[in-house]
């Protein structure tokens, strides 16, 4: 674990030299076709750097940010748009944690809204320290007997032991970055159990970083190009497609920085469970959105009944074809390795500073003996038979 942790921050000092040469190319070159020639190199060394780290609490964070969306906002930087593109640009500090973390800059806001916000934060760090604690204290125990579960509930443990860990790491991470560089990651999720339409659940609560660059680089592109051949009415369709067809691909390459076990190539085996989810979720999504301006939204579900159906839905869908492909990735299975490893790493810590302390009790007592002259007269008089 020693060599992973090293590894870590070698990658992650290197992701900001990377853009730190990044942020000189954007101050020399203009933007267009001579700034992503100068970008290249830094783009495909993001994306070779989480091919160093195999495991999956410092590997799988840092594919996603670093071989997906960092990677993502180049190609916008060098056609002067996305975040990292501002009129007056980015300081260097705040250009590298924006290119490689997906955090947003705080507004300026009332002092009400922002003690609002505060407060939301600091209950939204509450609910996801307990939820972890509830991790370690419940999955750990199970994931230990699942053989003697049903394949369908530990599919279910699976994923919400995905979600829940989202939820914690993304409020550990937005509270420190809040604390250092006055900024707040972005809200990778809102409360999707609570969305009433596929619309909804993907482009407004789930995985909203991962949306908000999908959006100018996939989606955007092809609608534009698709309207003058079938219309600004139809075109969302296609770019709807294209953009679920981009998302699977970049699944299944953060599915192989994880699942691998050393750090060398290894062969490319794609889990099409996976595509096929990101897939049929696309097609199904891109039906609602046809019915939906056919009908001109005139007949719609009650509330309940639309939110019901898409929660079955992607539940289903999940279980189905999501899960079973992160399992044959390995990821819980290493997961699990780590979690157990931590959970006796803190209990050893613990049986140590309990020993020191006891031990250095022992050493305290014939001075602290002093203190209380009646207890050493008690200790001296029981000396004596």
């Amino acid at each position: 674990m020693d060599g992973e942790i090293n590894n870590f921050m070698m990658v992650w000092m290197i992701a900001a030299s990377t853009m730190f040469y990044c942020h000189t190319i954007g101050n020399h070159i203009s933007h267009g076709t001579p700034r992503l020639i100068a970008l290249i190199p830094a783009i495909i060394i993001l994306f070779l750097l989480p091919l160093r780290l195999t495991s999956i609490h410092l590997g799988g964070p840092s594919s996603f940010f670093l071989g997906w969306l960092s990677t993502f906002k180049l190609f916008l930087f060098a056609f002067n748009k996305g975040p990292l593109s501002t009129n007056p640009p980015l300081s260097l500090l705040h250009f590298i944690s924006l290119a490689c973390l997906p955090i947003k800059f705080q507004h300026q806001t009332s002092n009400n809204h922002t003690k609002n916000h505060k407060s939301k934060s600091k209950q939204t760090l509450r609910y996801s320290l307990a939820t972890i604690i509830i991790i370690l204290a419940l999955l750990i125990p199970l994931y230990i007997k699942k053989e003697n579960l049903h394949p369908k509930f530990v599919f279910l443990l699976y994923a919400l032991h995905m979600y829940i860990g989202l939820e914690f790491f993304f409020a550990l991470a937005s509270t420190f970055t809040t604390k250092l560089l006055s900024v707040e990651l972005e809200p990778q999720f809102d409360k999707p159990y609570l969305s009433t339409s596929l619309q909804e659940f993907w482009g407004k609560r789930w995985n909203i970083t991962v949306n908000r660059v999908l959006h100018p680089t996939v989606y955007e592109p092809v609608m534009t190009f698709c309207s003058r051949w079938i219309g600004r009415k139809w075109a969302p369709l296609p770019a709807i497609l294209a953009t679920f067809t981009v998302s699977a691909i970049m699944h299944e390459v953060i599915f192989y920085y994880i699942k691998r076990e050393k750090r060398t190539w290894e062969t490319w085996e794609p889990s099409w469970d996976a595509t096929c989810f990101f897939i049929l979720h696309g097609l199904c999504l891109a039906v609602q959105v046809a019915v939906k301006k056919a009908l001109r939204e005139k007949v719609r579900l009650p509330k309940v009944v639309s939110w019901l159906l898409t929660v079955v839905f992607v539940m289903y869908t999940t279980l189905w074809l999501f899960v079973p492909a992160l399992v044959r990735c390995r990821l819980y299975e290493k997961a699990t390795r780590e979690l157990i490893a931590l959970n006796e790493f803190f209990n050893d810590m613990y049986d140590v500073v309990t020993c020191c302390f006891l031990e250095l009790q022992e050493m305290g007592l014939p001075r602290n003996l002093n203190k209380y002259p009646e207890k050493e007269t008690a200790l001296h008089i029981s000396e004596f038979p």
